[in-house]
């Protein structure tokens, strides 16, 4: 009886060290946020360590956690840093209960991988970026040691038989260190809290002034009236995000600047967001779309957005296009965050409404797409083009400098591709026999879209209804009234641009430079 008893308390004392590490980790993890909240958000050893990871994934890995998990590829990203890191945490503890000092140094050696990954962030990083993790892993290694020596010290005048330990001290310890993540957590999120909170007030005393160049009024014909049909205008609430950003930046538009300088550059210009807001703003519709949005994706909208023109203000700065013997071919922009995107000078200085974005549909800019400024540049892909939470313009070349998403194998440049999309009937719906109205968008920014056919199972392509063209640089609905049999049919859909080009059937995936393939359905009609 008495071996089962300290086999018992052997195993009683093995899982309190399992709960050792996780105690352990949670002290880390929350001094590191609250030191993180001094510092700033992305220093954080969780949000450094899934930027880190971010930055280093396969593109196609990227591609297929955007298409698996949507826009909750973050938040699943960071519990599954969470769960690995809970499973060391165990495992540290279990170390710590034979070895206290290997224990230990297993929680510093975490730190330090959490201080190198928030120093390895593309042209970001600090030396005050580790510090979060360094005093985590410090704050969480003297926890461990502490409560490990509380497993392993038996009571007084107790022989040490390896089932004796220190219950009392072990208890005391233990609340000691729940109590201490738990405040430090509270007053992380009560100094982020704070730090936000300034953005968020700098936000909405934001009057967004009356545009010199108001955008065109829709066509009333533009808007098809047809259930299950994406609106003409995304609201903000529904516009879709796609970004690496694991925190989205909390910016003060007060104490924002726009830095314009490099190669060509005549006269640098340092911007804050009140000089924007004073000078000539224009307003236009304009549609987005990601070059990770597999054909007939959702990682597309239109929205109309409010911003000072691009191409005037390199013109100020003295920067000519290539064309006219400009030095500098690539225009890098670069966000607080770090991400960098480059985009060809030609097309930001050939005409086209290429915005510094203030507002987005009537507001300023929500913090998800990129408060206070953001670039918005129609017929090009996001990541060559719309440059969120932007603080810095560099002028340059292609061949001097690869942006962030060059560096993982896509192309450097990537005019949006001419796609269509139906969005009623979704796929596998029953619809009954008799007239289906077929309906959905079609695209090709800064080209317009000239047709849309229609194809049911292998029969002859048909010519759709085009609702009204508000710009070249908007989608554009369509619909088809079908004549529906009973069976299962598969709908086809093609797009036609302003240029004579029709949509390929090709199908590719997005890497390097945008999906191509027609888009299809298949239904059911009763």
């Amino acid at each position: 009886m008495t071996q089962v008893n300290e086999t018992r308390a052997v195993a009683s004392r093995r899982i309190l060290a399992g709960l050792s590490g996780l105690l352990a980790a949670a002290v880390s993890l929350t001094a590191a946020e609250l030191a993180a909240a001094a510092v700033r958000p992305e220093a954080g050893p969780v949000v450094a360590v899934g930027g880190s990871a971010v930055d280093r994934t396969p593109a196609a890995v990227k591609d297929w956690a955007i298409r698996t998990f949507g826009e909750a590829d973050k938040l699943v990203l960071q519990l599954g840093i969470l769960g690995v890191l809970a499973l060391c945490a165990v495992a540290l503890g279990l170390l710590a209960l034979r070895h206290r000092r290997a224990g230990a140094a297993g929680v510093l050696v975490f730190g330090a991988v959490g201080a190198a990954a928030a120093l390895s962030r593309p042209d970001s990083a600090s030396w005050t970026d580790a510090l979060p993790s360094v005093a985590g892993a410090l704050a969480g290694a003297a926890v461990l040691h502490v409560l490990a020596g509380r497993l392993t010290a038996p009571p007084a005048d107790t022989p040490d038989t390896g089932a004796g330990w220190d219950r009392r001290g072990f208890l005391i310890a233990a609340s000691a260190a729940a109590a201490a993540s738990a405040g430090a957590g509270v007053a992380a999120r009560v100094a982020a809290g704070a730090r936000g909170g300034d953005a968020a007030a700098s936000r909405d005393a934001v009057g967004l002034p009356r545009p010199a160049s108001p955008a065109a009024a829709i066509p009333s014909g533009a808007a098809l009236r047809v259930p299950g049909l994406q609106p003409f205008t995304t609201p903000n609430k529904d516009f879709y995000r796609v970004d690496t950003a694991l925190v989205v930046p909390k910016v003060d538009a007060g104490a924002w600047r726009l830095r314009i300088h490099g190669t060509g550059v005549r006269t640098p210009l340092i911007l804050t967001f009140r000089d924007l807001l004073e000078r000539a703003l224009v307003e236009r519709d304009i549609t987005l779309n990601c070059v990770s949005n597999e054909v007939g994706g959702p990682y597309v909208g239109n929205a109309r957005w409010i911003g000072v023109p691009l191409a005037p203000l390199l013109r100020e700065a003295g920067v000519r296009p290539p064309s006219r013997g400009g030095r500098a071919d690539q225009l890098v922009s670069r966000s607080v965050d770090g991400m960098t995107i480059g985009t060809p000078v030609e097309d930001v200085m050939d005409g086209r409404d290429a915005l510094l974005a203030v507002g987005m549909n009537g507001e300023p800019l929500p913090f998800d797409h990129g408060f206070p400024v953001r670039m918005v540049v129609p017929g090009l892909y996001g990541y060559v083009s719309a440059c969120k939470w932007i603080e810095d313009i560099e002028l340059t070349s292609f061949d001097a400098y690869d942006a962030y998403w060059v560096k993982r194998d896509w192309a450097r440049e990537a005019p949006v591709k001419t796609q269509s999309r139906i969005d009623t009937p979704k796929p596998f719906a029953r619809p009954g026999a008799g007239t289906v109205m077929v309906a959905g968008v079609a695209w090709a920014q800064h080209r317009g879209i000239d047709a849309v056919e229609v194809r049911v199972d292998d029969g002859p392509w048909r010519r759709a209804e085009l609702a009204a063209e508000h710009t070249a640089d908007t989608w554009r609905q369509w619909s088809f009234a079908w004549k529906a049999t009973p069976g299962s049919h598969t709908l086809t859909v093609r797009a036609t641009d302003r240029t004579g080009t029709t949509q390929t059937e090709k199908r590719t995936r997005t890497v390097p430079d945008g999906a191509s393939g027609w888009h299809s359905v298949v239904v059911t009609v009763e």
